[in-house]
């Protein structure tokens, strides 16, 4: 199994923190954002393999970055040679481009480099051997806030039935995140969105065609996500990460006196 960190965005929301600067590599409680995505990858025993897709602006950045990281499990930089907002792949073309540039035939799990979460990945890979293609999915409670992303609709066995991207009038608080479990057969899919039009950017775009033509599943986790998209997100997830860890160093000494 590979996983596959998107990280080719130009994240303009967060100028100027970003300008120079990829939003994956921006720290988060001292860390680099990337590194609390790793570290819940890290503990997925069948993921051999990890690549970073990045573009030409901020390649250098993470070669750098990964020259210097010191995980368990080996680390790749892909670069694929954009340079702006107007010629980006988009997310769906750097999934095609990875797969295609590492020639990947395993089981593939896909999250954003901007996403990060507190639930242990190890139940969504455990969801999708027994279902299939799969999406994970959280409950946004702000119908505002949900008008942001894809809702979604499962029927009784968790199979995905309807999927909508940014709907102006919501009817599901049921909304996907950007983190997917693809087979390794389903890959040449990609191939087959692109090649018939289909949005190159917004994955969510791909994932409503998917599904009317094959079962997608939709797995529910709890706990916190945040979705780094602009600048009072950034500093809500710092804020977050360091109390958190401020309490986990405090527990440890309890336990230790």
């Amino acid at each position: 199994m590979k996983a596959l960190i998107l990280a080719a965005g130009y994240a303009t929301r967060l100028y100027p923190l970003t300008r120079d600067r990829p939003k994956g590599l921006l720290p988060v409680a001292g860390r680099p954002m990337i590194e609390h995505i790793l570290e819940r990858i890290e503990g997925v025993e069948e993921i051999d393999e990890i690549y970073v897709v990045t573009n030409e602006k901020f390649a250098r950045h993470f070669q750098e970055w990964r020259d210097s990281y010191r995980g368990k499990k080996k680390v790749q930089i892909l670069n694929d040679g954009t340079t702006s907002d107007e010629n980006k792949l988009g997310a769906i073309g750097d999934m095609k481009f990875a797969v295609q540039e590492k020639r990947i035939e395993d089981d593939l799990f896909v999250v954003a480099g901007d996403n990060l979460f507190q639930f242990d990945i190890r139940q969504f890979i455990s969801f999708f051997k027994e279902k299939g293609t799969s999406v994970a999915l959280r409950h946004v409670e702000d119908k505002e806030l949900v008008k942001k992303y894809s809702t979604v609709k499962l029927d009784e066995k968790g199979r995905v039935i309807d999927f909508q991207e940014k709907p102006p009038h919501p009817t599901t608080t049921l909304v996907a995140v950007c983190m997917y479990m693809f087979p390794r057969d389903r890959l040449p899919l990609l191939s087959a969105y692109l090649a018939e039009g289909g949005n190159p950017d917004a994955p969510g775009f791909y994932i409503a065609w998917l599904h009317k033509r094959e079962p997608v599943y939709g797995f529910i986790f709890q706990g916190r996500w945040f979705d780094i998209g602009d600048l009072q997100c950034y500093q809500e997830a710092d804020r977050e990460y360091k109390q958190n860890i401020k309490y986990q160093k405090s527990k440890r000494n309890l336990q230790n006196s």
